[in-house]
């Protein structure tokens, strides 16, 4: 069937979790790893990577352990990234002047 979405069942564990995390919120790539019980931030980064169901399934809510925004949508720079913080600011997340997100607007997941 054409267009159909293969999604594994790793992505729709992170992807369960994710929809657990409040608007104005974010987690860590890590921390999402440590509640899946898998222990590698790579794997959630790769599995956030391949959301097909972006924005709807907030993968833009998930940030590096210190609190930068890391990466988007496969990329680490330029407009996609900027589109992660503009998500992000149009749910309420603050900013320090460095760019990271506040501490409290970290979720606990």
């Amino acid at each position: 069937m054409a267009g159909a979405v293969t999604v594994t069942d790793f992505q729709k564990r992170v992807h369960g979790l994710l929809l657990r995390i409040p608007r104005g919120q974010v987690t860590t790539y890590g921390a999402l790893a440590r509640a899946l019980g898998c222990g590698s931030p790579r794997a959630v980064g790769q599995a956030l990577r391949a959301n097909p169901f972006a924005p709807r399934v907030p993968c833009h809510r998930v940030v590096r352990a210190d609190l930068a925004l890391g990466g988007y949508q496969g990329q680490v720079a330029g407009a996609t990234v900027r589109r992660k913080r503009a998500l992000l600011e149009g749910e309420g997340v603050r900013f320090d002047g460095r760019g990271r997100v506040l501490r409290e607007c970290v979720a606990d997941i």
